[in-house]
């Protein structure tokens, strides 16, 4: 199983990235996946989550109304479109999968793991 995160960078706060994991190896579309963020010194934290066909959806309460999972099953990627960043949300982002799983909404459901991208947001 490989997960490919890319899309961090740099931005101001009030800005918006949107990143992308391109998964192999599983079947994807039988497959949760979930967008965890750690900041450094912190523990890494389940930030969305989704189901797989896209039907549910969950947010960390500090990201609701400001972040969008979502997942394209034909092309094996899910995504996390930020908006309004602030600098709190500084930290490496990690996609991760959950194989079999419907809808995996705690940490220890999911088995594999991106290499994460890192986002920054200035103030």
């Amino acid at each position: 199983v490989q997960l490919q995160a890319s899309g961090g960078g740099l931005v101001q706060a009030g800005g918006s990235l949107r990143l992308s994991c391109v998964a192999s190896g599983l079947t994807f579309s039988y497959t949760g996946m979930g967008w965890f963020r750690q900041a450094p010194g912190r523990e890494r934290d389940l930030v969305a989550a989704i189901s797989w066909g896209g039907t549910r959806t969950f947010y960390a309460v500090s990201v609701k109304g400001r972040f969008t999972i979502s997942r394209d099953n034909s092309k094996n990627t899910l995504y996390l479109q930020m908006n309004s960043l602030k600098p709190e949300d500084t930290a490496g982002y990690y996609c991760a999968a959950a194989p079999g799983i419907f809808y995996p909404t705690e940490h220890e459901k999911y088995t594999h793991w991106g290499q994460g991208t890192l986002v920054t947001v200035s103030s």
